[in-house]
């Protein structure tokens, strides 16, 4: 693969390089991706597992391109979180924005076992540690919705 395409998929057609805030460009991204295919959830699944395939595919190289360890311009991890958070929740405004700033707030803070998992190498940490973040915004969403549904 060529630098051009690892740049392309790692930033996620360039979004990464916006100049400030890009993980929230990425989460944002991610946002769009689900409301396109959150009707179809064969879709909705085959489109958050190629995402990570291709995440992880591309991490290690987009380190070496970017050298530096977890580069920020890297948001296909947040686009791939953030699918993962709004996996198979209502599609709803009020859901959608708690979990994307539930999401963001995990993933900045990074609570263990996030924390731990960033650390991995070979950039695999780059997309663990937003996988991580995702599986905790989709627990805590539906633990939410069990208590004080908003749909």
């Amino acid at each position: 693969m060529s630098k051009k395409l690892f740049k392309l998929i790692s930033t996620f057609f360039y979004l990464g390089c916006f100049p400030f805030i890009p993980g929230t460009m990425g989460s944002f991204a991610g946002v769009l991706v689900y409301l396109f295919v959150a009707d179809f959830l064969t879709a909705y699944a085959v489109m958050t597992i190629y995402i990570l395939i291709l995440g992880f595919a591309v991490c290690s190289q987009a380190e070496k391109l970017f050298e530096r360890n977890d580069p920020p311009e890297v948001v296909i991890d947040e686009v791939c979180g953030m699918l993962i958070a709004l996996f198979s929740l209502p599609k709803t405004w009020p859901i959608i924005f708690c979990a994307f700033f539930l999401f963001r707030g995990f993933d900045t803070i990074k609570p263990w076992p996030i924390d731990k998992l960033e650390k991995v190498p070979f950039g695999a940490g780059i997309m663990l540690d937003d996988i991580m973040a995702g599986v905790y915004t989709n627990l805590v969403m539906r633990i939410a919705l069990l208590l004080a549904p908003l749909a």
